[in-house]
């Protein structure tokens, strides 16, 4: 397969395998050495991960921070280890009723907005070098920086009785519910924390990704489906261009000379009104300070990423995707 090929993939993660794995089997499907995710997904969830092939992989960077979606179930009565159902219980069980609906629905707001969030133990964040997990299972305990995240959203999803609290098979209390948070936030935690608060203690069960900024798991691609495409030659079909992988953001035109001075790596004069939403309908696109753009030149062909400095006027590539001539 040609090693030119450069994109976007879709893909469905299945439980029990790592995001690794995923990445190693369609570079091995596809006969493409350079995939790359743009967000793990931790081994006993599911759902969408944006995958970057051949060239495109050098837009991962710009994919990884963005706002992310998922279906969640948290479990209440005790907190584990890991905060998940991988875990060990950290108590016995404990009592939950202090539990009500209400009550959830007040803890839940508060955990609504930007605030700081101390990652777990068990993950891949580093200390001097060394994942998290790794030190967790030597049997230690680091004190860890809190780092700053957004929930944008927390919505509960009522049982067909209407219930938002009920029983699972062993009579534990559980919720369903639909977070929508930037970059970087730990669903796990998020759950551990509004255990914590209510005071019965809780961790997660099940997560699911659903979307990824614009991208949603309606379009991925189970890696059965993936597979099936290999085998009849027609998977470059589901191949999102460069482009596509910056579906939702502002960009700009230019024209042959600007487009030249661009992949040279030069800074061009440009005016806010030539830039333009991800939406065509947005314009012009209203920029802050400094903003990401997707930029192409007059036929259409995808050049790579810039940084509009509005007070200077100028946009500065970042990244260029086509080779200078």
């Amino acid at each position: 397969m040609s090693q030119t090929l450069s994109g976007g993939l879709l893909v469905s993660k299945p439980p029990n395998v790592t995001s690794h794995d995923v990445v190693a089997l369609v570079r091995r499907f596809i006969g493409i050495k350079r995939v790359g995710h743009t967000g793990t997904l931790d081994p006993f969830a599911t759902g969408l991960l944006v995958l970057c092939v051949g060239p495109a992989t050098r837009l991962s960077r710009f994919l990884t921070d963005t706002s992310k979606s998922y279906r969640a179930v948290l479990r209440f009565g005790f907190a584990t280890d890991t905060q998940d159902l991988t875990g060990k219980p950290l108590t016995p069980p404990r009592s939950t009723k202090d539990l009500t609906e209400d009550r959830l629905r007040e803890v839940a707001q508060g955990f609504l907005g930007r605030q700081m969030q101390t990652p777990p133990m068990y993950s891949a964040k580093k200390i001097d070098g060394v994942a998290l997990y790794q030190l967790a299972r030597a049997g230690k305990v680091v004190v860890r920086a809190a780092t700053p995240i957004e929930v944008f959203r927390f919505d509960f999803i009522p049982d067909a009785e209407g219930r938002i609290l009920r029983p699972d098979e062993h009579g534990n209390l559980i919720v369903e519910c639909d977070v929508t948070c930037s970059s970087g936030t730990y669903i796990r935690t998020l759950a551990h924390d509004i255990g914590e608060r209510i005071g019965c203690g809780a961790h997660l069960v099940t997560l699911h990704r659903t979307a990824v900024d614009g991208f949603t798991i309606e379009e991925a691609l189970t890696l059965e489906d993936l597979q099936r495409c290999v085998i009849t030659g027609n998977w470059t079909d589901r191949l999102l261009s460069p482009l596509d992988l910056l579906r939702g953001w502002p960009r700009v035109t230019l024209d042959a000379r600007q487009a030249r001075h661009f992949i040279q790596g030069q800074a061009l004069a440009l005016s806010p009104d030539d830039i333009i939403g991800g939406d065509p309908r947005q314009r012009p696109f209203p920029v802050t300070p400094e903003v990401g753009l997707a930029v192409t030149d007059d036929t259409g062909q995808f050049l790579g990423v810039g940084r509009y400095d509005t007070a200077a006027g100028r946009i500065r590539p970042q990244t260029v995707l086509l080779p200078v001539t």
